[in-house]
């Protein structure tokens, strides 16, 4: 029995590295501050607030364009994620390639279209991206973003992403 607590605790293990690695993998993810949080096969992304990412200091507001970026990052890794989950289970080269770091190919997004339904404010921003359909073309993803509660969202997104191999 302590073997399969073990061998489920190194995949964990194995699992949050890979998370990190696929998070970090992106030079523009850490310039903005987004980074990931996992529960199971499920992500929560932070956008860590900085005054450099305030678009109107008057109110102070978040940029629209951060805001738009980082609902996009959410949509995109957590569906470089879902990948990274499917090859991580089954194991083999790919799989120890994914633990190296080595993330071939991200999906591309084809149309997003992004709710502004208020100001996000100079504090840090959450987002959980849905995917509603996965073909193997092509990806719908629906994101919510939230500062405080989560259920006053500042933005929402709708888009369709080409995945890899497609």
């Amino acid at each position: 029995m302590n073997d399969r607590l073990e061998a489920a605790a190194r995949l964990e293990d194995a699992r949050d590295a890979a998370l990190a690695a696929l998070g970090e993998a992106v030079p523009y993810h850490r310039f903005l501050g987004v980074g990931f949080e996992r529960l199971g096969d499920e992500l929560t992304a932070r956008l860590e607030y900085s005054e450099r990412l305030v678009g109107n200091p008057i109110l102070p507001a978040l940029h629209g364009g951060v805001t738009g970026a980082f609902l996009e990052i959410a949509a995109i890794t957590q569906l470089a994620w879902d990948r990274v989950w499917e090859i991580m289970q089954k194991g083999g080269p790919e799989a120890e390639a994914v633990a190296r770091g080595e993330f071939r190919q991200w999906p591309k997004p084809v149309d997003i279209s992004i709710d502004y339904l208020r100001s996000g404010r100079p504090r840090d921003t959450y987002a959980r991206a849905h995917v509603v359909k996965k073909g193997r073309r092509v990806a719908n993803v629906r994101v919510e973003a939230w500062q405080e509660e989560r259920a006053r969202p500042i933005a929402a997104l709708h888009g369709h992403f080409l995945m890899p191999g497609a």
